[in-house]
């Protein structure tokens, strides 16, 4: 009896000591204050739970009101130091490959997989990064991309503009992910890329998720649908690798059957197939959830909306051939567009946080951040700063009159920042800018169903975003005006 009572004690004394070094954990320095939440699952719960305002989300607003710009805290079992602060960022980003390395949560390494590109370090990541500018990078788009996906744009308005509704950000998806997996796997490989599109479906709702792996759970279906991507995907690679060489039409599996069969390559099957898998999916989802979001805020502002007509109506006059596509010179002059995309990002925070883990002590603000907790830069808050924005919550382009529009700063992370500045950045303004310029000057268009935006922390759209688009000259026809 005393053996027993003895036992019992010694084991509550350890879950005692457990639960207290679970709550105070050992650091050389004085850590950044906060709570460490629950044993193992920490603040998790308030973490994910969703939200509708587009201001920050109440889990960091809450904690910056009682810690500050620093704070720590715990996220399924990761020690975690949440940063507000720009400056602290902005050293952070610039410490990459020294005392940090990029870092994303355990579930979207399980979904994107462990070897893609944005959670790979030094000559790797920078390898990859520049197969993916190679195809999606600014002389590509320039070069090749564009036409197609001038007349693309135009294809899919018109067949719109006669439905009596679209849901606008899946037909968007759609468009885009069509486009992109031809310039990845070709035209005859098209139908069996095809049946990738479904796999995605559930992606942006289990990619920042509480990784529960029970059936039902978005974290569960999004891993059904890798499973089921990467069959495909997989065979599409082996296929292609018993194919002979193609001299031409070479798409972007052709480039990677190339890279992986050079003697010494870097570029192992793994890392190609998780390469191939995510582009798709990053290629659609950023852009058709800013388009959705640039149109709510262009409807509430009918004087950026005028503007925005008047530059591409402007364009439409001064050229050259009357009914041709929009030439990169014409891109690049679209000022007020770009001034709308920046600030739809700003306010949008599609990217809802930038995780760097620690692999040497940091000292910052008088605290210091242990090895091996991880960083997470707050996008929302840094984008939200009242004393950079004025208004921040306000959807303004013409903030961004006179400053740079095509990079990251500490104050607009948008795109990321650094040397991890978005390799696809561009490839999402063009599509944007495409949409927009024929969307303003041969359409008109009117919400059917403006569904609320919820956060989770990701971005979702759970009612859609219907829309009825017309043609210009009959919208004018029937006065609609």
């Amino acid at each position: 009896m005393a053996y027993s009572l003895l036992c019992m004690i010694v084991f509550f004394l350890g879950i005692l000591l457990w639960i207290y070094h679970w709550k105070n954990p050992r650091c050389n320095g004085k850590l950044p204050p906060g709570s460490m939440g629950l044993p193992v699952i920490g603040e998790s719960f308030q973490f994910f739970a969703p939200y509708t305002t587009s201001d920050v989300s109440p889990f960091i607003k809450t904690r910056m009101e009682r810690y500050g710009s620093l704070f720590r805290t715990s996220l399924v079992g990761r020690k975690i130091v949440v940063s507000t602060d720009p400056d602290v960022n902005r050293f952070i980003f610039q410490q990459e490959g020294k005392l940090v390395q990029s870092w994303y949560m355990d579930s979207f390494d399980d979904i994107v997989g462990k070897e893609n590109v944005l959670s790979s370090h030094g000559f790797l990541h920078k390898y990859l990064r520049n197969l993916v500018l190679n195809m999606f990078g600014s002389e590509a788009l320039k070069e090749k991309h564009l036409s197609e996906l001038d007349g693309l744009t135009i294809k899919h308005l018109q067949l719109w503009s006669t439905q009596p509704s679209v849901e606008l950000k899946q037909a968007i998806s759609n468009m885009i992910y069509d486009f992109t997996v031809r310039k990845l796997f070709g035209w005859k490989e098209s139908r069996s890329a095809e049946k990738l599109r479904g796999c995605y479906s559930a992606f942006i709702e289990g990619l920042i998720s509480f990784p529960l792996n029970i059936p039902g759970t978005a974290y569960w279906q999004c891993l059904q649908g890798r499973n089921k991507a990467m069959k495909v995907v997989k065979s599409m690679l082996h296929d292609r690798r018993r194919a002979s060489p193609k001299k031409q039409d070479r798409d972007f599996l052709d480039t990677i059957v190339e890279e992986m069969s050079k003697p010494g390559s870097i570029l192992s099957e793994q890392t190609a197939l998780d390469l191939l898998f995510a582009l798709p999916f990053a290629a659609f989802e950023s852009a058709s959830s800013a388009v959705v979001l640039a149109l709510k805020n262009l409807r509430s502002n009918p004087l950026a909306l005028a503007e925005l007509t008047q530059e591409h109506e402007t364009i439409l006059r001064e050229k050259e051939t009357k009914g041709s596509s929009i030439t990169w010179k014409e891109y690049k002059s679209m000022t007020f567009t770009h001034m709308v995309i920046n600030e739809t990002i700003r306010l949008g925070n599609i990217v809802p946080a930038i995780f760097r883990k620690v692999v040497k002590d940091i000292e910052i603000e008088g605290y210091t951040i242990p090895a091996g907790w991880i960083i997470l830069a707050c996008t929302p808050a840094v984008h939200l700063n009242s004393t950079k924005y004025q208004d921040p919550l306000t959807f303004n382009p013409w903030r961004w009159k006179g400053r740079e529009l095509n990079a990251g700063s500490k104050f607009f992370m948008g795109f990321g920042s650094g040397v991890r500045l978005c390799a696809g950045a561009e490839f999402v303004k063009l599509q944007i800018a495409i949409l927009l310029h024929y969307l303003v000057t041969n359409h008109r268009w009117t919400v059917t169903n403006d569904g609320k935006a919820v956060r989770q922390p990701g971005l979702l759209f759970p009612e859609g975003f219907h829309v009825r688009i017309l043609n210009k000259n009959s919208y004018e026809v029937a006065g609609e005006r």
